[in-house]
């Protein structure tokens, strides 16, 4: 089955209205603010140039968090990794080649990008004094 195909029934399965096919190879998926650490978090994925690229946005700025951690968190995952844009909001961004993916590859995928956001918004808050992302108590 060609990744195009493998991805939109593992976004059609999702529970709910979580995910929804944006484009021929382009998706997108809420996770609930009670699985993601306080407050909505939105993955998009992208089948392109032979990959499939998950993203979410974590946090709009890493106040209350070492960003030299986020390096170090780097180097101890797999697949997935941590970014900023100039504007210092944090993603979380993880690849597989296209080939040969299944729905397993694109659940294991997903669910490394989730747990990255939702240990960064965590770790975020304990150095913040349990404060959501605009600053309301979560």
């Amino acid at each position: 089955m060609a990744a195009v195909d493998v991805v939109d029934c593992y976004v059609a399965a999702l529970p709910g209205a979580s995910g929804r096919r944006l484009a021929r190879g382009e998706w997108g998926l809420t996770v609930a603010a009670q699985q993601a650490a306080g407050w909505p978090l939105d993955v998009g994925l992208r089948l392109s140039q032979g990959l499939l690229t998950a993203r979410a946005h974590a946090l709009d700025s890493p106040t209350g968090l070492d960003p030299w951690m986020l390096l170090w968190w780097n180097r101890q995952t797999r697949l997935a990794r941590f970014g900023a844009t100039g504007d210092r909001a944090v993603w979380v961004h993880a690849d597989l080649i296209a080939a040969g993916v299944d729905e397993q590859a694109v659940d294991r995928l997903l669910g490394l990008v989730v747990e990255g956001a939702v240990n960064v918004r965590e770790a975020q808050r304990r150095g913040r004094g349990a404060r959501g992302p605009g600053g309301e108590i979560g």
